[in-house]
């Protein structure tokens, strides 16, 4: 099992490093410039050992020339002014790519997150998602921009140190070797944990953002329930659990530290024992001794170095992991690779021929159970069911937000899997029960339905979901600040946005769930008068859960549990069905009914056996 583990986090450590490199590569040559810094400022604070020597056998030794010490002084200032700019230019460029580097993560994990089915959305939480492209960026930023760096320095001063060491003193340097195994054994074994506990805080860290996002989002309904108290309690509880998680890592990180400091000083002070009683005895000099000792202790401190930055390197790593995971998730909805094209006359002709679903996270139970129907080009199709019966799956579906597990939907006689999905949503538009707003202006909001459109064309779209006198009577009219998810505006007025955008989008196929709920009766009757002009001419679904907005439709399909039990007129299923004439009874009084059943259209969706 250890060796499996062992073998697991070697594959994962190549991962890592692989998927790390693929972001440098674009900036190789500030790479390498950095690199050539680093390998200078390493090398000139080698020399500065055997530059301390000279100047203390011949510039301090007893009789020595003034002009011996003045030129070891001079020559020293200039290793100092080299060493100056060489750590300006390494600082600079190593700290220039952590910063690029940590951008072009967080770009690569959004786009590929926003071109994920909604299913992957169901298993992940976005407040952990959110801390992934900010929290983790950010430390590998600056392990990247500083980490790195030190940790390579260090390294090269270590290996510098010990080939000086060497050629000052052979026998000096065996002492100290024999410390190189036992500093380097607590970094395995204290690192091993250390990226294992950091993996487990970042996590933790991201279940605290993500209450936190959640708690504020609904913070009138938070408070609304009293539930300060409550919430209160349960992110002290997500706190302390993140910062035992912590503590178990700091305790880690010191104790690795600790044996370091001292197995590395024990060995300096042993080797400067041995070296004191040499020059006492006169075999080697004072300077060569000062050499040694600096040389030491330059090995020594770069060990150190390196065992306090391989925790953040293991940070780093587990964080690194977690970003990973997000970029290798697989999107289950997928364009083909050499996508049909859709026919230049659309007309938006909808054919959906015994499709069966079932989401992702439940396979156990068909959310659509064996459905056909068939919608002509330009006509109107309600679904009405009871909460559960699959009539928003089956937007998702016309979305192709999934794919059908059997069965086929045609798009103007076109399989949809055989779309690129971006081909297949240009020609949609959605208005949802609740309206989404995003943080913008109004103008912004409108324009989301064709990022192109001019101002003209925006006012326009506002006018026709009449939307345009309340816009106007705004602080900055189409330039005024929706707020957070809208939240400046009324349920009414994100309602009529959202129907502006869709009007803006001009599609073949129209998307209306439920679209006048969040309206008063004025507004509903004004914006339902803007979907009949809109609906004119395109292939419209609606979701219904009021009756009475869905009587004049061409043709209502009953779904329940699934399955379209029946098709036809408001008129026809208040006599061939059941479960319509009961939920027609509790909306309607008898009046209502008789009224809303005359001079109906002729249905345009072809019943099919299951819906008989």
């Amino acid at each position: 099992m250890a060796e499996q583990q062992r073998e697991r986090e070697k594959s994962s450590n190549i991962r890592v490093l692989s998927a790390m490199l693929g972001f440098i590569k674009p900036y190789r040559w500030q790479a390498v410039l950095a690199s050539i810094a680093l390998i200078c400022t390493a090398g000139i604070t080698l020399s500065i050992g055997q530059g301390l020597r000279l100047l203390i056998d011949q510039g301090f030794a007893e009789g020595a020339d003034p002009k011996a010490l003045n030129d070891a002084l001079l020559l020293f200032m200039f290793m100092v002014l080299l060493l100056a700019a060489g750590t300006f230019t390494r600082f600079y460029f190593v700290s220039w790519i952590g910063e690029r580097v940590s951008a072009d993560l967080r770009k690569a994990v959004f786009n590929h997150m926003i071109t994920l089915h909604p299913g992957f959305f169901e298993t992940n939480v976005s407040g952990e998602i959110q801390s992934r492209i900010t929290t983790d960026t950010s430390l590998l930023q600056t392990v990247i921009g500083s980490s790195v760096s030190i940790a390579l320095r260090n390294f090269l001063m270590f290996l510098g140190g010990l080939v000086l060491l060497f050629v000052t003193n052979p026998k000096l340097t065996g002492m100290v070797l024999l410390s190189v195994p036992l500093v380097v054994a607590p970094i395995l074994i204290f690192g091993r944990r250390v990226r294992r506990l950091s993996r487990d805080s970042q996590d933790k860290i991201a279940s605290v953002g993500s209450f936190v996002g959640e708690a504020i989002k609904n913070i009138k309904l938070l408070q609304a329930f009293n539930h300060q108290a409550a919430d209160r309690q349960r992110f002290d509880d997500y706190v302390e659990s993140a910062f035992q998680v912590a503590e178990g890592r700091i305790r880690q990180r010191a104790w690795l530290s600790t044996a370091v400091i001292v197995l590395v000083l024990g060995a300096v002070s042993a080797m400067m024992w041995v070296g004191g009683h040499d020059v006492l005895a006169g075999r080697i000099s004072g300077g060569e001794l000062a050499a040694f000792i600096f040389y030491a202790v330059m090995v020594a401190a770069s060990v150190g170095a390196i065992s306090e930055v391989f925790g953040d390197l293991q940070r780093a790593a587990g964080a690194s992991e977690r970003l990973l995971e997000l970029l290798a998730a697989k999107s289950l909805v997928t364009a083909p690779i050499v996508p049909e094209a859709l026919p230049a006359d659309l007309g938006g002709r909808l054919e959906l021929q015994q499709i069966f679903f079932h989401y992702p996270s439940r396979p156990d139970g068909w959310a659509i159970n064996g459905v056909s129907l068939n919608i002509a080009a330009g006509s109107s199709l309600a679904l009405v069911g009871s909460s559960g019966a699959g009539k928003s799956t089956m937007i998702d579906l016309l979305l192709r937000f999934y794919d059908v597990q059997q069965g086929a939907i045609l798009f103007e006689g076109v399989d949809i899997r055989k779309l690129a999905p971006d081909d297949l949503r240009s020609h949609i538009a959605m208005v949802p029960q609740q309206p989404v707003l995003f943080t913008g202006s109004v103008g912004d909001n409108i324009r989301y339905g064709k990022p192109s459109a001019s101002d003209e064309e925006v006012e326009a779209a506002a006018k026709a979901a009449y939307a345009d006198d309340f816009i106007r009577t705004l602080p900055k009219g189409y330039d005024s600040y929706v707020g957070e998810g809208g939240i400046r505006l009324s349920g009414g007025q994100r309602q009529r946005i959202a129907i502006a955008r869709a009007v803006l989008a001009d599609p073949r196929l129209l998307l209306l769930d439920e679209a006048t709920s969040a309206l008063d009766a004025e507004s509903e009757y004004q914006v339902q008068k803007a979907l009949e002009t809109l609906m004119k001419g395109r292939t419209t679904i609606v979701i219904a859960h009021r009756l009475a907005t869905v009587v004049n439709v061409d043709t209502i399909a009953v779904l329940d549990h699934g399955q379209v039990v029946a098709t036809g007129s408001h008129a026809e299923l208040l006599q061939r069905s059941e479960l319509y004439a009961r939920w027609a009874s509790l909306q309607f009084d008898e009046g209502q009914v008789g009224l809303g059943s005359q001079d109906l259209s002729a249905p345009e969706v072809q019943p099919t056996e299951n819906a008989q």
